[in-house]
């Protein structure tokens, strides 16, 4: 079995905790017409340095019935600053447009396969995964940025259309388990493409 979800899997179900005081679940986004779960964290240099291209994304489609979902999952063991209150601290600073979900025990992460920080997941209005990888080819550095996948896949899906792109590697910073180094990955985990 693949460490990542598969196109066309099901979104596995969640509760967990967010920075607004709510505990949210997959069923409480039943009304978006695409939903996207992304996996991030506080400190990651290339979730910094493409949030407000997510953010710009996430607000050019809300209006169209897409919902963006922003899910930590690090170890704060490995890395403190992505502990919870690190978390409540950036979203009141930026004000990002999404939900942002504690998945302390990581068993989210592991449910969908996360490889990095950030890791993007499109699932359509029957939660089948139509899209997972990168938010963009230069999300580190955005003015260097040609493709804004994101957009792309929204817009095939949206128009009806396949996404014509619908897996890319994510490119990013490594989820940081629990008591492993800070580099470890999953044995099974791999590129997807």
């Amino acid at each position: 079995m693949a460490f990542t979800l598969q196109l066309n899997d099901k979104a596995p179900d969640f509760s967990l905790p967010s920075t607004d005081g709510n505990t949210w679940s997959l069923s409480d986004f039943n009304d978006y017409k695409a939903l996207i779960l992304f996996f991030t964290c506080n400190h990651c240099p290339y979730v910094i340095g493409s949030d407000e291209v997510t953010r710009e994304t996430a607000e050019k489609f809300a209006s169209r019935g897409v919902k963006f979902v922003g899910i930590n999952s690090n170890s704060k063991n490995t890395y403190p600053e992505d502990d919870f209150p690190h978390m409540v601290e950036r979203m009141d600073k930026h004000k990002f447009p999404w939900v942002y979900l504690y998945d302390e025990s990581q068993e989210v992460a592991l449910k969908y396969g996360a490889l990095r920080t950030p890791h993007f997941f499109i699932f359509d209005d029957q939660r089948k995964l139509i899209y997972t990888g990168r938010g963009n080819d230069s999300p580190r550095d955005t003015t260097k940025m040609t493709v804004n996948d994101l957009e792309n896949a929204l817009n095939d899906y949206l128009a009806g259309n396949p996404v014509r792109i619908p897996i890319t590697n994510p490119i990013g910073c490594n989820v940081k388990w629990d008591g492993k180094d800070a580099h470890w990955m999953p044995a099974d985990a791999c590129d997807l493409v």
